[in-house]
């Protein structure tokens, strides 16, 4: 039965509230038990929940946000907002997170439906892949086994520590870059190695005397190189998107290399694979070029 005092000061019941604000009593109740929606009075003896008619701008406020996908916790904090500006400026930070996800992803599904329908070399050519020479550098390294989901929360943190460590060993010297010695993924660990060169190895080394335990900091050489790489966006960094651009790289590699190539030289891998950032990451928009996906590679005669 109803509560009749309930119904009498102008409530709605659940029933009447989830068709008037478009969600269904099972939602209602879930929002219910998160905070994000509570019910304006609830029947101690019946639990049925009543709700006013000036909640229903709310709960519409929070479906519509659910259609966008936008996750519960950030949900609440727009609907929670002070002032219409600061909710405003919530739901544009969690869209521009959304476009930044799409325009990757957008990238990755057509290299993967041109590999699927047997035009993966086709696909090779969304990636423009170059070389470069790169000189010996001396770095600064931090080294860590790390999952995907957790490894470009630890790339920004380490080159942020060996960036401010650069500073006392004669500054940073060139584009920071990141080293896979194993597979990174959600099943593998790597490890990877974060690098930063410096201009003065001694000052380096001594650095890395003092304060090398507390995050697995070395100092070395880095021999020069020859990179394989192509260029990506902010968005194609994310994985699994760059995946796709390793595999581009790869595929150049491969086509240059092995019996039958017609020249007198191949190139074969010569190092491990690594991403080098040369761009300001936070001031870079979703589109913008910010890393090589690189392999070192050399000459060897046929």
């Amino acid at each position: 039965m109803e509560d009749a005092d309930a119904v009498d000061e102008g409530l709605l019941t659940i029933g009447a509230f989830a068709a008037r604000s478009r969600l269904s009593a099972k939602a209602l109740r879930l929002y219910d038990r998160l905070g994000l929606l509570a019910p304006a009075h609830v029947d101690e003896a019946t639990g049925y929940r009543y709700y006013r008619a000036g909640q229903v701008e709310r709960a519409r406020l929070v479906a519509l946000l659910r259609r966008l996908d936008m996750p519960l916790a950030r949900v609440a904090e727009v609907v929670e907002a002070e002032h219409g500006d600061t909710a405003a400026r919530l739901l544009a930070a969690y869209w521009a997170d959304v476009e930044q996800r799409v325009a990757g992803q957008r990238t990755l599904a057509a290299y993967l439906r041109g590999r699927l329908s047997g035009r993966s070399s086709e696909m090779h050519e969304t990636f423009a892949v170059e070389t470069v020479e790169v000189p010996a550098q001396v770095v600064i390294t931090e080294t860590r086994h790390t999952l995907a989901d957790e490894l470009p929360a630890w790339i920004g943190a380490a080159l942020g520590r060996l960036e401010a460590a650069a500073r006392e060993c004669g500054g940073v010297t060139g584009a920071p870059f990141v080293v896979y010695y194993a597979e990174v993924s959600m099943e593998s660990d790597g490890p990877a190695e974060a690098c930063v060169p410096v201009a003065d190895e001694a000052a380096a080394r001594a650095w890395a005397e003092r304060h090398g335990r507390a995050w697995e900091t070395k100092v070395r050489v880095e021999p020069a190189r020859t990179l394989a790489y192509t260029r990506i966006s902010k968005a194609q960094v994310a994985h699994p998107q760059i995946l796709a651009a390793f595999e581009a790289v790869e595929g150049w590699v491969a086509r240059r290399g092995g019996p039958g190539k017609g020249s007198a030289a191949v190139l074969e891998y010569d190092g491990p694979c690594r991403e080098v950032y040369f761009a300001d990451w936070d001031a870079a928009g979703p589109l913008d070029p910010v890393c090589d996906v690189a392999f070192p590679v050399r000459q060897v005669a046929r």
